[in-house]
């Protein structure tokens, strides 16, 4: 602990703190990134940035200072969580191994949740990760740059999954045979995701792409959307990730780690919250052609995140933290069985 002690102590001093004025606790459930509440006289979030998935953080700084800037001049009521500078201005600090570390401001009366319980909350979050799309609607899409190269592409991902199924580890090939199974019987997916882009039916836009429910706050006295979070992946996307991923996390009353895969279904009444409150602040700005993939955008994101899990796993979990052996190919045979109840719910389309 000492070490960890002196890496806090390092980094806040960057910022004129002293870790000595705070208790400093893990919070947060996220993948990727190390995430800490700093509580003292104020509250504050503290978080380091994982360099090898975000191998350009200044990119993160520049796209953020861009949407920051546009939203305090055309929409200055908007909540945008921006980053506190450190003593000389940077908004992100770096430590002894060159990690960035950031440092955000705590909202009081807010919360965060894992899991969706009700068609309030599905609505209110798609209509608030659609309401920062459409306020960055009049910014020019080439401004924004990658934070994270071909991220949603599925062509790449299924390439990279065929790389696997080459190069991974034996053993571990022998006992996803049936979850491998399952990513060939879905291929056509990513042979539509192919027509669509190479098609033009889809806009490019400055979208969230990663839209898990706890990347909303949600206000405390009103249980209504504050505002989005976990910025990092702010950057061109098409509007099939934001609202295929919040179909994918949240339809299921149950998470991606769960192993009863009797438990995954999809709840109708879920899904169409979801649709509504996207459309209720994107309606006018998508076309007939871009409505019409909703049902494949849920089953195109599921797909992808069961082939970036399967692939880890027979790559021997260079990515996602895992707690135990075997966690990465649990959640692909979960993602997988959402898959298939999303393709009965949506007749496949």
């Amino acid at each position: 602990m000492a070490e960890t002690t002196q890496m806090f102590s390092d980094v806040l001093k960057q910022y004129n703190i002293s870790a000595g004025d705070f208790e400093i606790s893990p919070i947060g459930s996220g993948y990727i990134h190390q995430t800490y509440l700093l509580n003292g006289v104020q509250k504050l979030v503290l978080q380091r940035v994982n360099k090898k998935v975000f191998k350009e953080p200044d990119v993160i700084a520049s796209n953020l200072e861009i949407a920051s800037t546009h939203l305090a001049r055309s929409h200055p009521e908007y909540l945008f969580l921006t980053a506190v500078p450190t003593a000389t201005g940077e908004q992100m600090a770096r430590d002894d191994e060159g990690f960035p570390w950031r440092i955000f401001p705590y909202f009081e009366n807010t919360y965060t949740v894992d899991k969706v319980d009700s068609i309030t909350q599905a609505f209110s979050a798609a209509a608030e990760f659609a309401r920062l799309t459409r306020y960055l609607a009049d910014v020019p899409v080439q401004l924004f740059k990658p934070t994270i190269e071909r991220f949603h592409d599925l062509t790449w991902r299924f390439e990279q999954f065929e790389e696997a199924l080459v190069n991974g580890m034996a053993e571990r090939k022998e006992s996803a045979a049936e979850v491998i199974d399952s990513a060939r019987r879905y291929q056509f997916l990513a042979r539509q995701y192919r027509d669509l882009i190479e098609g033009g039916v889809l806009k490019l836009r400055v979208t969230h792409n990663d839209t898990k429910i706890n990347n909303i706050l949600f206000d405390a006295s009103t249980d209504k959307a504050v505002t989005a979070i976990d910025l990092d992946t702010l950057m061109p996307g098409y509007f099939i990730y934001d609202i295929g991923d919040m179909i994918r996390t949240f339809v299921s009353p149950v998470d991606e780690e769960e192993a009863d895969l009797d438990k995954i279904i999809v709840r109708p009444e879920i899904y169409s919250a979801i649709v509504d409150g996207y459309l209720s602040q994107m309606g006018d700005y998508l076309s007939a052609a871009e409505k019409q993939q909703i049902p494949f955008s849920g089953m195109m994101m599921t797909y992808i995140m069961a082939l970036r899990m399967l692939t880890d796993y027979l790559n021997g979990d260079v990515y996602y933290k895992i707690r135990y052996e075997g966690q990465n190919l649990r959640r692909a045979k979960n993602q997988f069985r959402l898959l298939d109840a999303l393709k009965d719910f949506t007749g496949g389309r």
